[in-house]
């Protein structure tokens, strides 16, 4: 049987089985509490393996491997930067947000303040950073099948996409936040367990000498002793000061991105107290953490076992380098059939991945239209549960469409590179908004509309006039130049932009409500009064 075969058949039975669980959690979906939130009712460990299964997008598993497969050490400052980031969610965000909303992001903002305009920013940006993340997701689903069924047209790869966007709107307007959680759980589990395979296959192979690993990938690269040290993807002597500005840049917005991130801020409300929000967010820590220390010997290991020619030459961004180490190393252990069967457990692996993540993130950004700007500013409140909950759905088709769209076209990108510019965004946007609503007394309506418009347009503008979109081999538009703005991510000078916008929109508005802080910030910090929250 060809790995063709096999994995398709594995990837069909994850995707039978997924919807079976998503058709079993619509008939337990009676409210928008069930819809939205799950029903309140996962606990810390359950929650903590969803986020988990939420974090660990395609791009951790193949932007990073496939980054450090080509960069060496510069790929790897991924790793670091997305666990490090959630030490930032953990202690700013994710207990106070857990205590002082609802359903979405909005809910803690609008509280204090004017809630249409406040409502209506957060929407918007909640939908832009979501398309951003749903696009790596479509590139990785794209590349993912070149590799398993031989697709090498653009066509073919254009045509997954377009599957695992009907997919993903089916998981979201059938299954809701119960559905979508149950598959983010089986997907964590499933995740751990290939990648964890892999990684002692590497290591065994070696006899668990990390030296004689590293030594063979710096080989094996055609980089030599280059590949272990900084400077290869930033800084170097091409690039400059520049190179250097954008690793900082880079860094900012990988660790300050994910507290703003609007599809893991509502993982936050789908537990019954704020004690089970810190647990899960311990919990899904742990896991991660786990996670991306393999996802360096899944690169290195890449770079050694695979090499990196044959890596670009199956996907020029290097995306698809985890499951050709896959084939690579249960070949070279097991023979031609180990190396069949493993790279189809792995390829079908990294299609779960993909489908929980882009389930998660047309959740969110899906239930923000519907919850925040379809219910609330289009309404003014007046609306029923069913038909919130009914416009959301409506939306989620809507966001698929979109994204499906975008993803045929950004199909060269690397997934992890794509990623950290929806942080970027959410850094510039979200975050500022977020932590002066919890901490700042003073804060307004005006601050909080100007921290997410001036950080989100800013971003945006940047990366449009960034390398990223034209002027260079891997651009969107490699035959124009229009990049007058020299670095790859915006987060340098998008994220100081947002804090700025925020600051100076509250102090040029006289308008704040003093009672309301303190009400919030007894309720964000004992969770009092939460379930009764954001009807005003």
């Amino acid at each position: 049987m060809s790995h063709q075969t096999l994995s398709t058949i594995l990837f069909l039975l994850f995707v039978a089985g997924t919807l079976g669980i998503t058709f079993w959690a619509s008939r337990h979906t009676k409210d928008a509490t069930d819809y939205y939130a799950g029903g309140r009712s996962f606990s810390g460990v359950q929650n903590g393996l969803a986020i988990g299964g939420d974090y660990m997008s395609a791009a951790s598993f193949l932007g990073i491997a496939g980054i450090i497969a080509l960069s060496g050490y510069d790929g790897f400052l991924y790793s670091i930067g997305f666990l490090v980031a959630w030490l930032v969610a953990l202690l700013l965000v994710a207990e106070l947000m857990r205590n002082s909303g609802k359903f979405t992001m909005a809910d803690v903002l609008a509280f204090r303040m004017n809630p249409r305009p406040v409502r209506t920013a957060a929407g918007v940006s909640t939908i832009v950073v979501s398309i951003f993340y749903l696009l790596a997701q479509m590139v990785g689903a794209g590349a993912l099948v070149g590799l398993l069924l031989g697709v090498t047209s653009d066509a073919g790869k254009a045509l997954t996409i377009v599957g695992v966007g009907i997919l993903m709107i089916i998981y979201v307007v059938v299954g809701g936040m119960k559905g979508t959680t149950w598959v983010q759980i089986v997907k964590a589990v499933l995740l751990m367990s290939g990648a964890t395979l892999v990684t002692l296959l590497v290591l065994g192979k070696y006899g668990f000498n990390l030296s004689g690993l590293l030594g063979d990938a710096a080989t094996q690269s055609g980089k030599g002793e280059a590949f272990l040290e900084p400077g290869l993807k930033y800084g170097t002597e091409a690039q400059g000061i520049a190179g250097k500005i954008d690793l900082i840049s880079l860094g900012l917005a990988l660790v300050l991105g994910t507290a703003g991130l609007p599809h893991i801020l509502i993982r936050f409300y789908t537990v019954p107290t704020a004690k089970e929000a810190r647990k899960s967010v311990m919990w899904g820590i742990g896991i991660i953490g786990v996670f991306y220390l393999l996802t360096l010997v899944l690169g290195f290991g890449a770079a050694a076992l695979v090499g990196g020619k044959a890596i670009v030459a199956q996907d020029k961004a290097g995306n698809t380098a985890a499951p050709m180490l896959a084939e690579a190393v249960g070949r070279a252990i097991f023979g031609d059939v180990g190396g069949t069967i493993l790279l189809a457990v792995i390829a079908a692996v990294a299609f779960a991945t993909i489908l929980a993540v882009v389930a998660g993130l047309t959740l969110a950004s899906s239930s923000s239209f519907a919850h925040d700007l379809y219910a609330h500013v289009f309404k003014h409140g007046n609306v029923t549960d069913r038909e919130e909950v009914l416009v959301a759905r409506i939306s989620a088709f809507v966001i698929g469409a979109v994204s499906i769209g975008l993803g045929i076209l950004a199909q060269g990108q690397n997934v992890a590179f794509l990623v950290a510019l929806a942080f970027a965004v959410a850094a510039s946007g979200n975050l500022p908004a977020i932590l002066y609503s919890l901490f700042w007394r003073r804060f307004n309506t005006a601050g909080a509309v100007s921290a997410i418009y001036g950080g989100l347009v800013s971003a945006l503008v940047l990366v449009i006039f960034s390398p990223v979109v034209s002027g260079s081999a891997t651009a969107l538009f490699p035959n124009a130049n229009f990049a007058w703005f020299p670095l790859s991510n915006p987060g340098i000078v998008s994220i100081p932009i947002g804090f700025l916008a925020g600051y100076l929109g509250a102090r040029l508005s006289k308008e704040h409500n003093e009672s309301k802080y303190a009400e919030i910030e007894v309720r964000s910090l004992t969770g009092i009064g939460a379930e009764k929250a954001v009807h005003h």
